[in-house]
């Protein structure tokens, strides 16, 4: 299988993991030799409730019964779909209440885009150097690393960067700006947090501009900050949501959310404004329902600043410079890149699975399932420092 899987399946590496899987549940991955990997990534934190959650299991096959795919979005009334955005709307604040569902994160970034520019009328989108909110090329253009950009221009006109928490930048922010587009706390750059009231700063500056802020919780969002999302942490409510990842237990899924009345945008001049086939889906909107009601009725998200609590006391060691990050969004900063990038695939060996971060080579990602237990957690922290000793010998 692993020679047909590089024959046939485009890479994005020359290097691929090409771990066989066989099957997953809770907080382990199982490769088809019965091999169990202790998962401290979650599908790059896509599965927050862990593998095969049996609440989402359930939901997914009870709708499959029912029906999968039967229209384009927007056009039929679909029960799942309709009670996930009605659920999402309580939970939010105002004037977060008009969802729009699609089929990731970059598509949604892309939705969220085209309607900060319709509906401003303005053409320049500010973001965020070491920022990531995707690879279309609308996302790939907001994208603040010219190295993984370069070789696919042109990209999107009217684009202009800030540094994330320079405050002296804000004033690129002007009259002419559509949206600020900022996640809110970086991903790729290495889990970087916001700080000195940043966000709360840059709210202030896109309302005395009459430009709409954009926050991308496409990894942060979903309880594992310790919040459903980081901006809850920030006193900074954006003008347009952007979500995906975790959203549905590991299935496809994007959404944007807004006001009814900026939505309403993309109905009319031109109609149809932003469409898709097959976001909405019955299946993978039953599966978000079910995932956010297990995380809004159980206690997994305010547990999770107890994890990070265990985790940032377990992983002591003079090779880590430092554990960046919030909840169970953390990154272990290693002394050197290469140091990290060993320390990952010999973890692997282990039965341990860590990540690298896009644009910070010293760092060692770890963002399990929500559901991890204390016990997984210290088995894993275990291996990692006794991979870090036996990598100094």
């Amino acid at each position: 299988m692993k020679a047909d899987f590089l024959k046939y399946q485009a890479q994005t590496t020359s290097h691929p993991l090409a771990m066989e899987v066989s099957h997953a549940k809770g907080s382990y991955i199982y490769d088809t030799s019965g091999k169990a990997y202790l998962d401290f990534v979650a599908g790059v934190s896509a599965c927050g409730l862990g593998h095969c959650h049996p609440r989402v299991v359930e939901a997914i096959k009870n709708q499959t019964e029912q029906y999968m795919h039967v229209m384009v979005y927007g056009e039929y009334v679909q029960k799942p779909a309709v009670e996930y955005t009605k659920l999402l709307a309580s939970l939010l604040p105002a004037p977060l209440e008009t969802t729009y569902l699609v089929n990731s994160g970059t598509e949604a970034i892309e939705g969220a885009i085209k309607l900060a520019r319709r509906a401003t009328g303005r053409t320049e989108i500010v973001a965020a150097h070491h920022g990531y909110h995707g690879n279309t090329m609308g996302s790939l253009s907001i994208m603040g690393y010219e190295e993984r950009k370069s070789a696919f221009r042109p990209l999107l006109p009217d684009v202009s960067f800030i540094h994330f928490n320079a405050a002296l930048d804000l004033d690129r922010i002007t009259e002419k700006t559509a949206a600020v587009v900022l996640e809110t706390i970086q991903g790729g750059a290495g889990f970087i947090l916001p700080k000195n009231n940043f966000l709360k700063k840059v709210r202030k500056r896109c309302d005395e501009v009459g430009a709409l802020l954009i926050l991308d919780e496409i990894q942060p969002g979903f309880g594992r900050t310790g919040k459903l999302f980081a901006f809850e942490h920030f006193e900074c409510i954006p003008d347009i949501l952007v979500l995906g990842k975790a959203m549905a237990s590991g299935l496809p899924v994007g959404a944007f959310t807004t006001s009814k009345n900026l939505m309403s945008e993309l109905q009319h001049s031109p109609k149809l404004g932003n469409i898709t086939t097959f976001g909405g889906n019955a299946v993978i909107a039953a599966a978000s329902l079910a995932t956010l009601k297990e995380l809004t009725q159980s206690n997994l998200i305010p547990l999770t600043l107890e994890k990070e609590k265990l985790f940032r006391s377990h992983l002591k060691h003079y090779k880590i410079k430092g554990i960046r990050g919030k909840g169970l969004m953390l990154a272990l900063i290693m002394e050197s890149a290469d140091l990290a990038n060993k320390l990952i695939l010999a973890c692997s060996r282990k039965g341990l699975i860590l990540f690298w971060l896009l644009f910070e080579p010293k760092a060692v990602r770890i963002s399990p399932p929500l559901t991890i237990s204390e016990e997984e957690i210290k088995k894993g922290c275990a291996i990692i420092l006794s991979e870090l000793n036996r990598l100094e010998q």
